[in-house]
C-alpha cells in the first residue's frame, strides 16, 4: 500500500508492478537531484571565491595586488589535524587548469596531490584563481604572477632542502613549464599532469580534438566569441569542448548513471558538479594567445614563444627534473601531445644529457583526463609514489626515465626500505621508446602547418573586415545575458528552486523517500532498463566514432591538397614544416669547456666523490634506479650526519656521473688516487656501496664484475672476476 496526498494504491505483488514503483520514484528522486545541483550552482558561484578545495587555507599573497594585477592567488594549506608537516622538507605548489572550471580540483579529495603532498610531510601551498580576469590580464602577467608566488613559498621556507616541487594540472602544466622555461632558478622538480604540450601530435583514429582548429578556419572563431563576451570569452565554451568529445557520457551515461542508483549517488554526483559547473571567465587577450601560440600554432615545443622582454621560452632551459604523467586512456591530453615536446627538442638522449636536464615520464593504461588529478586510486599510486621519491628523482642522473611503479612481491629484497605500498623504479629510455607510442609522419605535420598557417590569414581577415562591426554592436549587458544562456548554464539555471515547478519537485522527492520501494536487482524489467543503457551507449559511441572518422578525413583531405598548402607559404613536399629548434652555440661551448673541465676534475675529490662514482659504475649496466637504493644512502646520511646539503649532493653525483660518460675507464683509474689519503676508511665506504647497489635487489652479470672491480680499487682481496681488466667492458 502507498498513500500519497490522500490517494491510496493497491499494486499486486508482481515483477512489472514493482518495476514500475521503483522506476517512478526514481524519477521523483533524479529531478530532486537535479534541483539540488540547481541551487547549489546558485550557492557557488555567489561566493566571492568558488572553489572544491576540502582542505582549510590562509591566504599568502593576493594577485590583484601586484604591479600587474591578476586575478590569481596563493595560498599555504593548513594540514588536518594529524597531520604534521616538517619545514625542512620542500614545499610543493599545485596549480589548478584555469580551462573553464574554477579551482580547487587538485584538492578535491583528501586522497589527492594536496592530500598526498601532506601525508609525505611537505609544506603545500596552492594557486588558484577568481571567476572574473582582472582588466587587461596576459598569459605572460599570470606567469610573472606565479614567479613572485613561488619567490614567496621560497623565503617562507629558507632552510628546506631544494626548491619547491610544483605541480601543474593540464592547462597550468604548460604555464608551469613557461615559468620554469623563463625563470629556471626558482623551481624544483616539475610535474606535469595531464597536460598539453605538443599539441599537433597524436594517432590517426584516436585524437579527433587536435583537428578542431582546422575545420574551424583557425582561430577566428575563437575573436568572434570574445568580441561577442564583450572582450571576455566564457570558459563554458571551453566544457562545453570536453563534453562533446564523449557524446555518450554527456548525454546518456551520466546521468543514468544516477537514475539507476540514485538512493545512493547523489552526493557524488553533486560533489563533481559542484565543481563541473563553476565556470569561469577569461580575457579574450588570453585565450587568443592560448589558441594562437599552442592550440594551432604549437610554438611551445619549437621554442617559438618569446616574452615581451625578450626571453625565449626553451624548455632546454629548464634545470630541474620534470615529470610528466599522462594516459592512455586520456581523450583531452593523449601520451603522443604530454611527450611529442622531447622528440621535438632532442635529436637522442645524448643531448638531454648534455643540456643536464632529468625527465621521467609515467603512462597510465586507462585513467581518464579528469581522474589523473581526481581518482583516488591514482593519488595512492602515482602522485603517492612521486611525492615520497621526490628527492630521489631530484637526485637522478640526467637523461630520459620512465617511472615504472609496482606492488612489492612477498620475496622482494629489503621491503623495509619502500616508502609507501608500492615499489618506485626509473628504468633508462630513449627517444625511440616515446616515438613508440605513435605519432604524425611529415605529411601530417605539413597539414597542421598549413592549418597554422590558414589561422593567421582568417584570423587577420576577421580583424580587418568583421571586428570592427560586431565590437560597435555589443554591450556588457548583451554580452552578460548570452553567457547566461550558454547551453551548460541554462541546465543547472532551470532546474533550481528559482524556477517554481522545481519546488514542487522537492516536497513530491520527500513523500517517495519516506515511501520508498526498491525493487529486486533481478527483476527482469530491471534487467532489460539495463539492456536498454547499453545499447543507447552503444548507439552514442557508434555515432562518436562515425563523427571523429568523419572529422580527421575532412582534416586530411582539406589540409593535405598540395596545391593550398603552396597558397600559404608551405614549400616543396620533401621539406619539413617547420625545422626543430637549433642549437645554442653559446651553449655548444659551455659543454665543450665543462668537459674539459671534468676531464681535468677526475682526480680531485675525496673517497666520498670515489663512493659516489663507484655506486654509478657499478648500477650504468642496470640502466634503471630503484628507490631502495637512495632510500638506504638517506637511512646513512641521517646517521652519520650529512656533510653536503641535498643540491650539493645532487651537484656531485652528476658531475661523477658525466666523468663517467665522457671517458669511464680514465674516471675509474683515478679512484685510487682520490682514496689514498683515505685507506683506512676505504672498508667502511666500501660496506656502504655494496649496501646501497644491492638494496634492490640482486646484481645482474656486469654488474656483479663491476662490483668485483670496484672492491679491489677499495683495497679488497682479488678474486677472479677482480683480474678482468677494465678494458674487457
Amino acid at each position: 500500500m502507498l498513500e500519497t496526498r490522500g490517494f491510496e494504491f493497491n499494486f499486486s505483488n508482481n515483477a512489472m508492478t514493482d518495476y514500475l514503483v521503483d522506476a517512478g520514484q526514481r524519477m521523483v528522486l533524479y529531478w530532486d537531484v537535479m534541483r539540488q545541483r540547481g541551487n547549489q550552482y546558485h550557492e557557488h558561484m555567489n561566493q566571492k571565491a568558488p572553489h572544491v578545495l576540502q582542505f582549510k587555507f590562509e591566504l599568502v599573497v593576493d594577485g590583484r595586488s601586484l604591479p600587474q594585477p591578476v586575478n590569481y592567488g596563493l595560498i599555504r594549506i593548513l594540514p588536518p589535524e594529524g597531520t604534521l608537516t616538517d619545514d625542512l622538507n620542500r614545499p610543493f605548489v599545485v596549480i589548478d587548469p584555469r580551462a573553464g572550471h574554477g579551482p580547487g580540483i587538485g584538492g578535491f579529495k583528501a586522497d589527492s596531490e594536496i592530500g598526498v603532498a601532506l601525508k609525505a610531510g611537505h609544506p603545500c601551498y596552492f594557486v588558484g584563481f577568481l571567476p572574473e580576469p582582472e582588466p587587461g590580464q596576459t598569459i605572460e602577467a599570470i606567469m610573472n604572477a606565479e614567479a613572485h608566488f613561488l619567490e614567496r613559498v621560497i623565503e617562507r621556507h629558507p632552510r628546506a632542502e631544494g626548491k619547491p616541487v610544483i605541480i601543474g594540472n593540464c592547462q597550468a602544466g604548460w604555464a608551469v613549464m613557461m615559468l620554469a622555461a623563463a625563470r629556471p632558478e626558482l623551481c624544483g622538480p616539475i610535474i606535469v599532469a595531464g597536460s598539453p604540450l605538443s599539441y599537433w601530435a597524436g594517432v590517426k583514429g584516436e585524437n579527433p580534438m587536435r583537428y578542431t582548429g582546422g575545420l574551424l578556419g583557425g582561430s577566428w572563431l575563437t575573436a568572434l566569441t570574445s568580441d561577442l563576451g564583450n572582450g571576455k570569452f566564457d570558459g563554458a565554451w571551453l566544457v562545453h569542448n570536453f563534453e562533446n568529445l564523449n557524446p555518450a557520457n554527456t548525454l546518456w551515461s551520466k546521468q543514468y548513471n544516477l537514475y539507476a542508483k540514485v538512493d545512493t549517488e547523489a552526493p557524488r554526483y553533486l560533489g563533481f558538479e559542484r565543481w563541473w559547473g563553476g565556470h569561469v571567465i577569461l580575457n579574450g587577450e588570453e585565450m587568443q594567445c592560448i589558441v594562437d601560440n599552442l592550440f594551432v600554432g604549437n610554438k611551445l615545443s619549437s621554442v617559438d614563444m618569446i616574452t615581451s622582454d625578450g626571453v625565449r621560452l626553451d624548455f632546454r632551459n629548464i634545470r630541474s627534473p620534470i615529470i610528466c604523467f599522462c594516459s592512455k586512456g586520456d581523450n583531452i591530453t593523449p601520451p603522443q601531445q604530454a611527450l611529442s615536446w622531447i622528440l621535438d627538442l632532442y635529436e637522442s638522449v645524448d643531448d638531454i644529457r648534455a643540456d643536464g636536464q632529468t625527465i621521467v615520464y609515467a603512462v597510465h593504461e586507462h585513467v581518464g583526463h579528469l581522474g589523473i588529478f581526481v581518482s583516488g586510486s591514482v593519488a595512492k599510486k602515482e602522485h603517492q609514489e612521486f611525492a615520497s621519491n621526490i628527492d630521489f628523482i631530484d637526485c637522478l642522473p640526467p637523461g630520459l626515465y620512465e617511472a615504472v611503479i609496482s606492488k612489492p612481491a612477498p620475496d622482494d629484497a629489503n621491503l623495509d626500505l619502500i616508502v609507501g605500498d608500492y615499489i618506485s623504479r626509473f628504468e633508462a629510455r630513449t627517444l625511440n621508446d616515446i616515438r613508440a607510442l605513435g605519432g604524425n609522419d611529415i605529411d601530417d605535420e605539413r597539414c597542421f602547418a598549413a592549418v597554422s598557417r590558414l589561422s593567421d590569414v582568417t584570423h587577420g581577415l576577421y580583424r580587418t573586415t568583421a571586428q570592427p562591426f560586431v565590437q560597435a554592436m555589443i554591450t556588457e549587458e548583451s554580452a552578460e545575458w548570452m553567457r547566461r544562456m550558454h547551453p551548460l548554464r541554462l541546465g543547472y539555471e532551470l532546474f533550481s528552486d528559482h524556477n517554481p515547478i522545481m519546488q514542487q519537485v522537492a516536497s513530491a522527492a520527500e513523500t517517495v523517500r519516506e515511501n520508498r520501494r526498491p525493487v529486486e536487482s533481478d527483476n527482469i524489467f530491471l534487467q532489460w532498463q539495463e539492456l536498454a543503457s547499453e545499447w543507447i551507449t552503444h548507439s552514442l559511441n557508434a555515432y562518436r566514432d562515425w563523427r571523429d572518422m568523419m572529422m580527421e578525413q575532412m582534416f586530411f583531405g582539406i589540409y593535405s591538397q598540395p596545391w593550398l598548402q603552396a597558397m600559404l607559404g608551405l614549400r616543396a613536399s620533401d621539406e619539413p614544416p617547420r625545422q626543430n629548434p637549433g642549437k645554442d652555440a653559446d651553449h655548444l661551448a659551455f659543454v665543450r669547456r665543462r668537459i674539459e673541465e671534468l676531464k681535468g676534475d677526475m682526480d680531485k675529490g675525496g673517497i666520498k666523490e670515489a663512493a659516489i662514482r663507484a655506486i654509478l659504475y657499478v648500477r650504468m649496466p642496470e640502466g634503471a634506479a630503484d628507490e631502495r637504493g637512495f632510500e638506504m644512502l638517506r637511512r646513512i646520511r641521517e646517521e652519520h650526519g650529512a656533510e653536503k646539503t641535498l643540491d650539493e649532493f645532487k651537484e656531485t653525483l652528476r658531475e661523477q656521473f658525466f666523468m663517467l660518460l665522457i671517458d669511464e675507464r680514465r674516471a675509474m683509474e683515478a679512484i685510487p688516487t682520490l682514496i689514498d689519503d683515505h685507506v683506512d676508511e676505504a672498508p667502511h665506504y666500501l660496506k656502504f656501496i655494496h649496501d646501497i647497489v644491492t638494496a634492490g635487489g640482486p646484481l645482474g652479470e656486469a654488474a656483479k664484475k663491476r662490483l668485483a672491480k670496484v672492491k679491489q680499487m677499495f683495497g679488497q682481496q682479488k678474486t677472479k672476476a677482480d683480474e678482468q681488466p677494465l678494458a674487457e667492458e
